[in-house]
C-alpha cells in the first residue's frame, strides 16, 4: 500500500510538471499568469529560511549570538555583492560552522 502511495503521488508530480515543461505541448499561460507565478520561489524559499534564522527556542532570536542569523545577513550582503552562489553558499555555511564550533 505505501509503495502504491508512493508511486501514485510520483505520477502525480510528474505529470504536472511535464505540462509544463514539455515545449511540444501547446499549454502556454498568459502574460499575468507568468508573472503571478514569478513569485512563487521567493516566497516559498521565504516560507522554509524564516523560521530556521529568526525563531529559536520558540523565541524571536534577533540577537547577535544567533549564528544563523549573522549567517543568513553574510549571504545576503555576499550574494548582494558578487552575484556567486557558490562562493555565497560556501562562505555563509564557513561563517556558520566557524560561529557554532568555535
Amino acid at each position: 500500500m505505501v509503495w502504491l502511495t508512493i508511486f501514485i503521488m510520483g505520477m502525480i508530480v510528474f505529470s504536472s510538471r511535464y505540462l509544463f515543461l514539455e515545449p511540444k505541448l501547446p499549454i502556454r499561460l498568459s502574460e499575468r499568469s507568468q508573472r503571478l507565478l514569478s513569485y512563487s520561489a521567493p516566497a516559498v524559499l521565504t516560507a522554509i529560511f524564516a523560521p530556521i534564522i529568526f525563531i529559536r527556542n520558540n523565541e524571536l532570536a534577533l540577537s547577535l549570538d544567533n549564528p544563523y542569523l549573522i549567517s543568513g545577513i553574510a549571504a545576503v550582503v555576499l550574494a548582494r555583492m558578487t552575484g556567486n552562489t557558490l562562493l555565497t553558499t560556501v562562505f555563509s555555511m564557513g561563517i556558520f560552522f566557524g560561529l557554532n564550533f568555535h
